[in-house]
């Protein structure tokens, strides 16, 4: 007996044909959006970067509410054809973003995935109504991190994890759950982003910017870990592909952007990849800590993610300062600040770990089982 959306919510119908609209379709149009946007930031954080303050007019912004509009469309569309069918009586295939939740009093059905998807895209368009009015009131923008910036990260966080489970609905296929994988670690990557909303804050002993860089990865790798054996390894894989393209392509593109408008570079500049440096660089060892960790289950050892979460935080966290000195040179920071950046790595990496575990239970019932579909 199939599944099917309609009017009120989820039904069960035999005798109609189903919808023709295959889910991988609008999936991977969701896919491509996302990506769209992580060029676009990328692109836009390494410009303040390199370049200097911008315009709201820029190719980097065209990137980056070109990726709203591919997903707000998309989503529409995919709630549109599922309130019909199921006003019609058409059986809708149960793989399309998952369970049907009825919106405005069941006036529409919209699967799970492209509701969160449309509320990510809508606000992001009155996050992107607040920086053309920031921008008309200020000029130019002189941060990455103003405030209707980080609504419009956070906004874009929210698209992304609707993102995550279109394809988690479809893991029975090797298409949903490898790109459920994938879409965590292009996650991942877009992240870490967020985290220079505490940038301001990391003057004292802790670093806090490391600390939620760590909370964020640590969450999407036990996500992945939980949602399918060996899923954190492949998370971290993809995230880490991902960062070695953004750090070729995110200083390139600020140059030749900036050569083809006419503006100078910053003088003394490095050339370093803004975005990709905030990026773990242990990402695939971590990975396979926490899967190796995670590999089995049972109620004795409830308590492994989040033991998983501290110790990858712990590691996240002291690597770190490596990182910092391979990219940016210099030393170590004060042995306090290595020791309390670790200790709260590992305190919201347990919390992560917590949280990660039941996001990829959650995944998983975003799927339909076989039962349900036969």
């Amino acid at each position: 007996m199939d599944l099917t959306a309609s009017g009120r919510g989820i039904t069960t119908s035999v005798a109609s044909p189903a919808t023709s609209l295959r889910p991988w379709l609008p999936a991977s149009i969701l896919f491509a959006a996302t990506m769209t946007w992580a060029v676009g930031a990328t692109w836009d954080i390494q410009w303040h970067s390199d370049v200097g303050p911008d315009t709201f007019f820029t190719l980097p912004h065209l990137f980056i509410y070109a990726s709203a509009a591919m997903a707000g469309f998309t989503s529409l569309a995919v709630i549109l054809t599922t309130t019909a069918a199921g006003r019609a009586g058409r059986s809708v295939d149960a793989t399309l973003g998952g369970p049907g939740i009825g919106v405005f009093g069941r006036t529409f059905t919209a699967p799970l995935g492209y509701l969160v998807t449309s509320l990510g895209a809508a606000s992001f368009l009155l996050y992107g109504l607040w920086d053309l009015w920031w921008h008309s009131l200020y000029g130019f923008d002189a941060i990455i991190d103003s405030p209707p910036h980080i609504g419009l990260f956070l906004s874009s966080t929210v698209t992304s994890v609707g993102t995550v489970i279109v394809f988690a609905a479809a893991r029975e296929q090797r298409w949903g759950q490898l790109g459920a994988l994938v879409c965590l670690g292009n996650l991942l990557v877009s992240s870490t982003i967020t985290a220079l909303a505490v940038q301001r804050l990391s003057g004292g002993t802790i670093r806090w910017t490391v600390v939620v860089t760590a909370f964020m990865a640590l969450i999407l790798l036990v996500t992945g870990a939980s949602f399918r054996k060996g899923g954190a390894t492949i998370t971290a894989l993809a995230a880490a592909a991902m960062q070695g393209l953004f750090w070729w392509f995110a200083p390139w593109a600020a140059r030749a952007y900036a050569d083809f408008v006419g503006l100078p570079m910053r003088e003394h500049i490095r050339g370093i990849p803004a975005t990709p440096a905030l990026i773990p660089l242990c990402l695939i060892p971590v990975g396979i800590v926490v899967d190796l960790l995670l590999r089995r289950t049972g109620r004795t050892i409830r308590l492994l993610p989040v033991l998983a979460g501290a110790l990858s935080g712990a590691i996240v966290a002291l690597c770190a300062p490596w990182q910092n000195i391979l990219i940016y040179g210099g030393s170590l920071p004060v042995t306090a600040t290595i020791i309390g950046t670790t200790v709260f790595g590992a305190i919201f990496g347990a919390i992560a770990g917590f949280l990660g575990q039941g996001f990829g239970d959650m995944l998983r019932l975003a799927a339909p089982t076989i039962g349900a579909r036969a």
